[in-house]
């Protein structure tokens, strides 16, 4: 008679192994990650003491022949062009921190198109926190998610705290979660669409939406019925996210932002504070989503910053090249301003 194998003895072996293999993988990411960047670097220093372009591409070329012949692939022209990029975008304290990061090389290659150090590091924080694929960070260089967040709006040397913080101890900040715009395209609202539809096909399609609004968002509730004293009011969404440990309410609205909708918000998120924050949860947030806003009339609400955000959705994706220059030229006035208030705060200190 053929004896059983014993449950627990299995699930511990499957364990190890399971673990060991996880650790052997990381390990070896880890050192192909460096191995590229030294023969990129190596290779760089050769073509820069030589100062010509044409030796730089010729040098690769018989390099990439010779090294696939013994090596295989990995070590093709346009790979051995990726190693090079690699070597002159990251420097060695870097490149160590993305490794052991687990970002593997795919993602470094994605990286290495960025030539904003701020930028790239912000994708490199976020692809570690969040735990992209390769696919995932391509996706997001792609929608330009650091031009839509919060944070990139902010002065360098607010988006380098920010990142610190986020390097030093997973430190997730509302200006690295918040964006604006977000991009609803997927949404495929009727013509004459009324703020209804629009809530009905954010439920239809949450999955893309929390996709959108970025991981630890969690779906609670539609409609939440809010009591106070003889009336009811109603929260169009309301979102749980995990890293922030913060109830999130979200207010839809299908045309421009007024100046009540902040009061409104408001007294949401007091009673969310009185009744539904659970202890060791943080004070609720809240994002007013409208269709147009006025930047000036946000910056004297102050809700750039603090618990209340608004920001402008699309439901039909533009150009990417007038999506990236309207940005640019929001990220540029937004820092200005905020240098000019810093300068005004120190004269009148």
């Amino acid at each position: 008679m053929t004896e059983l194998v014993p449950a627990s003895l299995l699930a511990d072996l499957r364990t190890l192994i399971d673990t060991g293999r996880r650790r052997a993988a990381a390990a070896i990411n880890h050192e192909l990650v460096q191995l590229y960047w030294h023969v990129g670097r190596r290779i760089r220093q050769d073509v820069l003491a030589d100062e010509r372009a044409e030796y730089g591409a010729g040098l690769i070329a018989r390099l990439a022949e010779r090294l696939v012949a013994e090596y295989g692939a990995g070590f093709s022209k346009r790979n051995l062009h990726y190693m090079v990029r690699a070597a002159e975008i990251f420097d060695a304290d870097e490149i160590v921190h993305a490794a052991r990061s687990q970002l593997s090389w795919t993602h470094i290659r994605e990286l290495s198109a960025i030539d904003d150090p701020l930028k790239r590091r912000f994708y490199i924080e976020m692809c570690r926190v969040e735990r992209w694929s390769t696919r995932a960070l391509k996706a997001k260089i792609g929608s330009l998610l650091f031009e839509r967040t919060a944070v990139a709006r902010q002065p360098e040397a607010v988006v380098a705290e920010a990142l610190d913080g986020l390097e030093a101890a997973d430190r997730l900040t509302p200006d690295l979660v918040f964006r604006d715009p977000y991009v609803l395209d997927f949404l495929r609202l009727p013509r004459d669409w009324a703020e209804a539809d629009l809530e009905a096909a954010i439920l239809q399609h949450i999955e893309q939406v929390i996709m959108e609004l970025g991981t630890g968002f969690t779906f609670v509730a539609r409609q939440k019925r809010m009591p106070i004293g003889p009336n009811d009011y109603y929260l169009d969404l309301l979102f749980f996210h995990r890293r922030l440990r913060a109830l999130v309410a979200v207010e839809l609205k299908i045309g421009r932002f007024d100046a009540r909708d902040k009061g409104q918000l408001e007294l949401y998120l007091r009673w969310l504070d009185k009744h539904e924050r659970q202890p060791g949860e943080n004070p609720p947030l809240g994002l007013i989503l409208c269709a147009e806003k006025n930047t000036e009339e946000i910056e004297l609400l102050e809700l750039h910053q603090g618990a209340i955000r608004v920001a402008e959705y699309l439901t039909e994706l533009p150009p990417r090249e007038v999506l990236e220059e309207k940005l640019h030229a929001a990220i540029t006035l937004a820092r200005a301003r905020s240098t000019a208030a810093l300068a005004h705060e120190a004269d009148d200190g």
